[in-house]
């Protein structure tokens, strides 16, 4: 891991105060992002990714609060900031692509102006990190315009003043990479930006962001529960269970040789071009947030479990160069063959 990340999450905690319970969403996470680097975070619904995402921009709303930890962006703890810095950093230097185009972009606006509203307010940063204001609206729209252009969405011109409703479901998901991207983010947290689009689309808007984010050296934390999306795109991987990250390092090694079960049942439900495979899905559910199991919350899905692993919790092991995992059996340095304990 670089020294100097772009940025360095450090036990960030983030809990749901309910009438029922308090809520562990996010619950002690470490992460970092170098600059130009593609980290991919994984894991199934209910994991906490996307809270996560949400907590390093400090988008949580109550119930919800951020109760500890430090999101140090550039060197800066954002979690100090007031919320006006923070209103001056979200879509400026940082920027977040949300899940479900329909519900970022404004129905009763066409697509376009929603693109240069972003330029506007942010200006564009260029690449040596100082920013470069837009207050013409006319500089805004052509900035728009070639955001538009740059995630191929055709006759920008004549689809500048269409709404929503009239793009298709991939070329909404470009809309909003577009305004996400618009003014050069140094960082960009996208949230499952394949989500409901077919494999073609799938594969145009991740060769989009390649693409763009190449062009700036801008980092990309991309959350998602595809492990072969991870494998195209990203460089690092993270992968989270209840709250937690569980396993970390370069996608390649991880992927080829998981040492968390977790990591190795989600590989499991991937379907592969060998005949022989077979589809092995991970057996339970995420555990209810409300109610975690005592020691590692994954004990009770795990097929390598030790009576220690419903008694404490595992602490995280360096079991390589850059490689990290959160299991008793790397804590107490037995073999396993690749497979750990819960």
């Amino acid at each position: 891991m670089s020294s100097h990340p772009l940025l360095r999450v450090r036990d960030l905690t983030t809990y749901f105060f309910t009438d029922l319970g308090v809520l562990k969403a996010v619950d002690g996470v470490d992460l970092q992002i170098g600059r130009g680097e593609t980290v991919g975070l994984a894991g199934e619904s209910g994991s906490g990714k996307s809270v996560l995402g949400r907590s390093i921009l400090r988008l949580i709303q109550p119930p919800g609060r951020i109760v500890g930890g430090e999101v140090l962006f550039e060197g800066e703890d954002l979690l100090a900031k007031t919320e006006g810095e923070m209103q001056n950093i979200r879509g400026g230097a940082i920027a977040m692509a949300f899940q479900d185009p329909l519900t970022t972009l404004n129905p009763v606006l066409s697509v376009g102006p929603q693109i240069a509203e972003a330029v506007r307010l942010h200006g564009v940063r260029a690449d040596d990190g100082t920013t470069i204001p837009s207050t013409s609206r006319w500089a805004a729209r052509q900035r728009a315009l070639e955001m538009m252009r740059s995630v191929r969405i055709p006759e920008a011109v004549q689809r500048y003043r269409q709404y929503p409703h009239e793009f298709s479901g991939g070329m909404r998901q470009r809309a909003v990479l577009a305004t996400a991207l618009a003014c050069n983010p140094s960082l960009l947290i996208a949230d499952e930006p394949t989500t409901a689009l077919d494999v073609t689309v799938q594969a145009v808007i991740l060769e989009l962001l390649r693409e763009v984010t190449c062009t700036h050296n801008t980092s990309v934390l991309l959350i998602t529960h595809d492990l072969g999306v991870i494998d195209h795109f990203c460089q690092q991987v993270a992968v989270m269970y209840a709250g937690r990250i569980v396993e970390w390092g370069p996608t390649r090694s991880v992927l080829s040789e998981p040492m968390h079960p977790y990591t190795e049942g989600l590989l499991n439900c991937l379907p592969r071009l060998d005949y022989e495979s077979v589809i092995r899905p991970i057996p339970g559910e995420v555990p209810d947030p409300l109610n975690l199991p005592e020691g590692c919350a994954f004990h009770v899905r795990c097929p390598h479990t030790m009576p220690v692993c419903a008694k404490t919790e595992p602490r995280v092991a360096e079991v390589g160069e850059g490689r990290w995992v959160r299991c008793h059996v790397y804590e107490k340095g037995i073999s396993a063959g690749g497979s750990g304990s819960g």
